[in-house]
């Protein structure tokens, strides 16, 4: 006989933005009982381009906000915190905490035929080479080809995603130039901001590149784990979802409606963590 043990916390996850969002959007899917407590450090959006000692202090000051709503695990949706400080994070809570480097990072190898990886991420993401280290631990023999795209962010929060968006697509030519003339076949989105912008993504790299989204696969993995410790709330249960960012709700709660499918007006409050 297998006992369920219903765990009625919520599940925290973090980011320094709306890119957090690709991952909420894939747990409530899966996990549709659960609660979830959204943290998006809209205020000092983007995170990339910090040091890492600032990305560290940021980093602790969401995680400890989370903390405060006695959540049972913690998501760490950004992969600039998760480049330079996740085994800080780690150390200083009991409870589990997930990173989005080590899943899209196998996910992207088994998906690879000629084996030729693209990464792309903030100047923080790639410049730790933690992407690159976690592929070559798979593979040796991968060939990972790793460009730094800081201006997709600002793009993702401006809204400015459409594979129409002149913009957009004149930047996004620009930065993955280099990941074209590579010849990839797959492309590991190294940002959970830069979901958003798949559609320019793949309009710049065409359809025979496959693209890993690194929060929706972790948010995979995650309800994967959730489930196998039992520790999952009850199935009948109808999630409740709490959204908090450090800066401007309305802008915050138009771009996450759309995205989400759904109306989060209301549901969105202003808070200050320093």
């Amino acid at each position: 006989m297998v006992i369920i043990l219903m765990d009625k916390r919520p599940i925290g996850v973090f980011d320094s933005g709306l890119g957090g969002l690709t991952m909420v959007k894939e747990l409530i899917k899966l996990l549709p009982g659960e609660d979830i407590v959204y943290l998006g450090d809209t205020g000092r959006v983007p995170y990339g381009s910090r040091s890492k000692a600032t990305i560290t202090k940021y980093a602790h000051q969401d995680a400890a906000f989370l903390a405060k709503y006695d959540i049972k695990t913690m998501v760490v949706a950004c992969n600039t915190v998760c480049s330079v400080a996740f085994a800080s994070l780690k150390s200083g809570y009991d409870i589990p905490i997930y990173g989005v480097i080590d899943t899209p990072a196998g996910i992207a190898a088994s998906k690879t035929k000629n084996g030729k990886i693209g990464v792309i991420g903030t100047a923080a993401t790639i410049r730790s080479g933690k992407y690159e280290e976690a592929l070559k631990n798979i593979n040796p023999e991968l060939k990972v080809h790793s460009v730094k795209c800081p201006l997709f962010v600002p793009l993702v929060e401006e809204g400015w995603t459409s594979p129409d968006d002149e913009a957009a697509l004149s930047i996004a030519n620009r930065y993955l130039g280099e990941l074209r003339k590579a010849e990839i076949d797959t492309l590991i989105l190294g940002c959970t901001h830069y979901p958003l912008l798949s559609s320019v993504i793949s309009k710049v790299m065409g359809d025979k590149v496959a693209l890993v989204d690194s929060g929706t696969e972790t948010a995979k993995y995650v309800a994967e784990k959730l489930q196998k410790n039992n520790i999952i709330n009850d199935k009948n249960n109808i999630g409740n979802i709490r959204y908090f960012v450090t800066d401007s709700i309305h802008r915050f709660s138009k771009t996450a409606s759309a995205y989400l499918e759904t109306d989060v007006h209301g549901k969105v409050e202003q808070v200050t963590i320093e």
